[in-house]
């Protein structure tokens, strides 16, 4: 039987939907990484700072300091920057993070100049008329050269826009078309930041029933997860194990889907740890939330980055499933609620 507090959906589902639409590629969160920070503050039992690299930490006092852990979810997303001003005044993009090119094609986005200026545009097709291009369209391939970012300016030259204040090195965010309809969450992004909203929305409901961490937990929301360094650094080295919190992937041959929260086992890094991922479970079926075990072959995370920097800790990861990975994504909120809950069930674990 459960004896977790309830969960405030209505803010879970209201902090995500602002995280969602406030953009942050990875180099360029910090409007993203401030808005968990003030949203933090509310709670005086966290002690909150920024790493050098520009992540944010909160650290909550638990009933014990002898075996502390960490929990982890990136703020950072998939986007651009620009590569090349072309001659018809339009940008080659080079890409942040690892998506399809295909994947962007007609999306919104907004350019982020040095001096502050955004600036509206579109990516297209370098020949995207049919009525201009015929059946080519439909067999270009889509990649760096196939693609470009037609602006909402006035330009017909790299030296006007040069003169709207573009130039190579600016960040571009992909529109993330925030949609909530039928208990579903429709977005560009929900990787990671449903799991952010999932862990601050486990702090809240903790704090709100006067409840604190088993262990002293550090928690890191780190922002440049996306390029494969997120966790790398920010996690205290007394710090005995980690829980990732990052997004479950939905798809033909895996066995995760969008109403379960899924406890990956092995990604593209190996197994995580054995005994800290049974454990999980036991958790979830000690607490009634329903839950999927998972293997991701084309996946990595920050716990691997931990690893990798040379962590000697457990390292286990949880999250939300998430249809449609590093595209136009989904999920459900039963999803969200149960990983939530399995964080919470985390931090009380003792």
């Amino acid at each position: 039987m459960s004896n977790l507090p309830e969960i405030n959906t209505p803010f879970l589902l209201d902090f995500l939907t602002k995280l969602l639409n406030t953009p942050s590629p990875t180099g360029f969160s910090e409007a993203a990484v401030a808005f968990c920070e003030q949203s933090l503050r509310g709670f005086p039992a966290l002690n909150l700072a920024r790493t050098r690299k520009g992540a944010l930490t909160a650290t909550w006092r638990g009933d014990q300091d002898e075996r502390p852990r960490a929990i982890t979810a990136h703020v950072d997303t998939l986007g651009g920057m620009v590569k090349e001003l072309k001659s018809n005044g339009r940008l080659k993009l080079s890409r942040i993070g690892g998506f399809a090119w295909n994947t962007i094609e007609g999306e919104g986005c907004t350019v982020f100049t040095r001096s502050g200026r955004q600036v509206r545009g579109s990516i297209l097709l370098t020949k995207a008329s049919t009525h201009v291009f015929g059946a080519e369209v439909g067999e270009l391939k889509r990649g760096e050269d196939t693609l470009e970012l037609r602006l909402d300016a006035r330009t017909l030259s790299a030296a006007e826009t040069r003169d709207l204040g573009i130039g190579v090195g600016d960040f571009v965010a992909f529109d993330p078309r925030v949609e909530l309809a039928a208990g579903f969450v429709r977005s560009r992004h929900l990787d990671d930041k449903a799991c952010v909203a999932a862990v601050v929305a486990a702090v809240k409901a903790l704090s709100e029933a006067g409840r604190q961490p088993a262990h002293t937990t550090t928690l890191l929301f780190s922002n440049y997860e996306e390029v494969g360094h997120g966790a790398a650094a920010g996690i205290p080295p007394e710090v005995e194990e980690l829980l990732v919190v990052d997004m479950a992937a939905v798809g033909e041959g895996q066995n995760s889907d969008e109403y379960h929260a899924s406890l990956c086992v092995k990604d593209s890094g190996g197994p995580y740890h054995h005994d800290m991922s049974n454990r999980l479970r036991a958790l979830a079926e000690k607490n009634e939330i329903p839950y999927m075990v998972d293997i991701y072959p084309q996946y990595g995370s920050d716990g691997e980055a931990w690893w990798n920097a040379g962590a000697d800790a457990a390292v286990a990861l949880i999250g939300p499933g998430v249809d449609a990975s590093h595209s136009y994504e989904r999920t459900h909120t039963e999803a969200l609620v149960a990983t939530t809950k399995w964080v919470m069930a985390y931090l009380l674990e003792e």
